[in-house]
């Protein structure tokens, strides 16, 4: 994929020459503005530079138009009630159409609403359309008001591209393709990117959670569509290609959605990919009930589309901030796996890791180093062997980090009697989501598996208050927050009647999480989410862009496992790089290792640079999980770890934006990104063995001085790779065999 750099305000210059003595520079600005709606008897049209919105008052369909040549005809929204059944906008007669000036926390703009109704239901639609001055995007919502018996729904649309209503979206250009992204970011789920199908190949159909994209991967362009309201509804974007190419047959935007994972299919197509529930989402009840806000961007810059998505979630939501260095940390589990019972680091051994990284001046330059014990038994790691380890570690300049689970918790199946929950007096039973036959639900299903907890429960707040006492207790200053999908799942019970869904009662458990934090332990904690939904986003400070990641470089590696290699992570991360900075102050892509994942084989050196260099490209913090006791490992950290470059790169580390994403499930991916700023950045990644990936650029593309003569050195060494004469306007970069290049472009006049 290719960035075309825009400059900014979409200015144009011109230069007159009068009487062939004086010129003049003329500077004319255009501004990205809502014009006033055109009206006529048979539509209204609300308009920007970048989208034409037209309303058809005689059908009551919805036309998209948008400067970069993609569309959407005859779309619908809808509301389907449990009693009356499914009701459009077509099936209404009649559709007004008034336009109100808006001034709230996006912005400046301009809002169409139309009210959909007759005299023979008793049921009215009315949809909205929000554009913004100076924003490329709308906002569109729906609602259904009811003037008999109450609505109570739980799939309610307020974009609906239906085959029935003549509907499609086009996409012009030669690669387009379908952005398909998981709920969560669990289970090693990959993020798809459907292409069109062959003539006798069957139509790409699937869900996309949250967020939806349609693009060319060939250029920058493409449609960005997707929920900005995460309180009440989960967001499922239904999809279908048409079989000419380009051509959408099928899109539905609804709230409601709710997926059982199926092992029948492969995990990105249905088999993990979605919500894990086991029941049926939750329904909205009322005289009026609402869609969730869905943001809606067609542009030539996809990249700076994403990013005003993530920008608009955080400008209605809120999102968390951080002051100073970005956190460095060592985390337990690449070592000693699950809860230290293998025995092979046990509470003495971190002392020693302590001494280590100690030794690692640069490593701990720019803020003190957090010991993280993760998924430990708190019968080895109690609050008072974390606490010595703590004031051991802070002799060294060192911090503790906490781990716990706050919506799930393990046990051994059907061990759920006669149990009370950690921190209350409430029988554990009594917390627990129940599934659609009113039975427990084991999030993680096995022997040891995962029971969800409801999180509008007071037990569950109290056992959240017993941990965070035990964090306080041991000075920690990081918490890492895992498996918190399991209180977002569906539930027939639930303590609070008031809270209908799992998404609301997920958002209630993590907004008391968030409050319990600052107040027990202040503000000043580092938050980070693992195992999770990608929203709501704003109650922590990062969050993992993948499942764990072991480090190896391809899932097809022989002798390693088949999940969870740098190549999977930074394949899914290829597209996710945006929410680093407008979602989150930072992305997580897991920590590096120096030697082996805690059984697997050993890494080699090559294999760890790519390792750090995908970090660096997603925005990542920096862990490390590695056995430092070990002196290849030691060795390895000394070289990578304490690395000046390194070090201070992950004191302020800022996602790189995507010159080529990932296409396709092949595990030769060849990506580059590149990040723009006083020193230029350019990092590519080959993931093939066979193949070297040679990728040509340009001064404009990466906003390099047309003029200037620029030097490229190696980002570790500082060493000279090459160079650009002043007069040469493009390049070459060259990444071997399963290897990755990161070099600074830096002027040299």
């Amino acid at each position: 994929m290719q960035h075309f750099k825009k400059t900014p305000g979409n200015y144009k210059i011109s230069f007159i020459k009068i009487s062939g003595l004086i010129t003049v520079l003329i500077l004319s600005v255009t501004m990205l503005s809502a014009q006033e709606p055109q009206k006529s008897a048979d539509n209204t049209v609300i308009s920007s530079p970048q989208v034409k919105i037209t309303v058809d008052k005689t059908t009551g369909t919805i036309n998209y138009v948008f400067a970069n040549g993609m569309h959407m005809d005859n779309t619908v929204a809808y509301v389907r009630d449990l009693t009356s059944g499914y009701l459009s906008t077509v099936d209404l007669a009649n559709h007004a159409c008034t336009t109100r000036q808006v001034n709230d926390n996006v912005g400046k703009g301009l809002s169409l609403v139309v009210k959909h109704g007759d005299a023979k239901h008793s049921i009215s639609i009315t949809q909205s359309f929000t554009l913004y001055q100076g924003k490329q995007y709308a906002l569109v919502n729906v609602s259904a008001t009811s003037t008999g018996k109450p609505i109570e729904t739980r799939d309610i649309s307020p974009i609906a591209i239906q085959p029935a209503n003549k509907g499609r979206l086009f996409i012009p250009g030669t690669g387009p393709r379908i952005l398909d992204v998981p709920f969560d970011n669990d289970d090693w789920t990959p993020t798809l990117e459907r292409s069109w199908p062959k003539s006798n190949e069957p139509q790409s159909k699937g869900i996309s959670y949250e967020f939806l994209a349609v693009y060319d991967q060939l250029k920058n362009s493409g449609l960005v569509i997707g929920s900005v309201s995460h309180d009440f509804w989960k967001t499922g974007l239904s999809y279908q290609t048409g079989t000419q190419l380009g051509y959408v047959d099928s899109l539905n935007v609804f709230g409601g959605v709710a997926t059982a994972d199926n092992p029948s299919l492969k995990s990105g197509y249905g088999g993990l990919d979605g919500t894990h529930d086991h029941a049926d989402h939750g329904t909205m009840l009322g005289q009026t009930v609402s869609s969730a806000t869905i943001y809606i961007c067609g542009s030539d810059d996809l990249h700076e589309a994403f990013k005003d998505y993530g920008r608009v979630n955080s400008i209605i939501n809120g999102k968390q901030t951080w002051e100073g260095p970005a956190p460095v940390y060592w985390n337990s589990f690449g070592v000693e796996g699950v809860l230290g019972y293998e025995k092979v680091m046990m509470p003495p051994a971190v002392k020693q890791i302590s001494d280590f990284i100690h030794s690692m001046p640069n490593f701990g330059a720019y803020s003190k180093p957090v010991l993280s014990i993760d998924s430990y038994d708190q019968g080895i790691y109690s609050t008072e062997v974390l606490k010595s380890i703590g004031e051991y570690g802070a002799k060294n300049g060192q911090q503790m980090g906490f781990y716990f689970t706050p919506f799930a918790m393990w046990s051994w199946k059907n061990d759920t009697k006669g149990r009370k929950l950690p921190g209350t007096n409430v029988m554990f039973e009594d917390v627990l989501l129940q599934d659609k036959n009113g039975k427990a639900i084991m999030y993680k299903d096995g022997d040891w598996g995962a029971y969800a907890m409801d999180p509008t429960h007071p037990a569950v707040r109290l056992s959240i208050i017993s941990q965070l006492k035990k964090a306080k207790a041991i000075n920690a200053k990081f918490i890492k927050i895992d498996f918190l999908t399991a209180g977002a799942l569906e539930s027939t019970k639930r303590y609070n009647p008031k809270i209908r869904t799992g998404i609301q009662a997920y958002n209630y458990g993590m907004k008391t999480l968030r409050h319990l934090v600052d107040s027990i332990m202040g503000k000043d904690v580092f938050i980070t989410q693992a195992i999770s939904p990608l929203f709501p986003h704003q109650y922590t400070h990062t969050r993992f862009v993948s499942t764990d990641v072991y480090s190896h470089l391809r899932d097809d590696q022989k002798g390693f496992p088949n999940w969870g290699s740098t190549e999977a992570s930074l394949a899914t991360g290829s597209h996710m790089g945006w929410v680093q900075g407008t979602l989150f102050p930072y992305t997580n892509l897991d920590v590096s290792i120096m030697k082996n994942f805690q059984k697997n084989p050993d890494l080699n050196e090559q294999e760890i640079k790519v390792r750090l260099y995908a970090m660096m490209v997603m925005g990542s913090i920096l862990g490390d999980g590695s056995d430092f006791r070990n002196p290849i490992a030691a060795y390895r950290a000394q070289e990578f770890l304490n690395n000046k470059n390194i070090a201070k790169f992950f004191s302020h580390p800022k996602a790189f934006i995507p010159l080529k994403t990932a296409d396709g499930e092949s595990f030769d991916q060849q990506l580059s990104f590149y990040l723009p700023g006083d020193i230029t950045m350019l990092a590519l990644f080959n993931f093939d063995l066979k193949n070297d990936f040679k990728q040509s650029f340009s001064r404009q593309a990466l906003g390099l001085d047309a003029h200037k003569k620029y030097e490229f050195r190696d980002f570790m060494t500082d060493k000279v790779l090459g160079g650009l004469e002043s007069d040469t306007q493009t390049f070459s970069m060259v990444a071997n065999t399963g290897d990755a290049l990161l070099v600074k472009i830096v002027a040299l006049n």
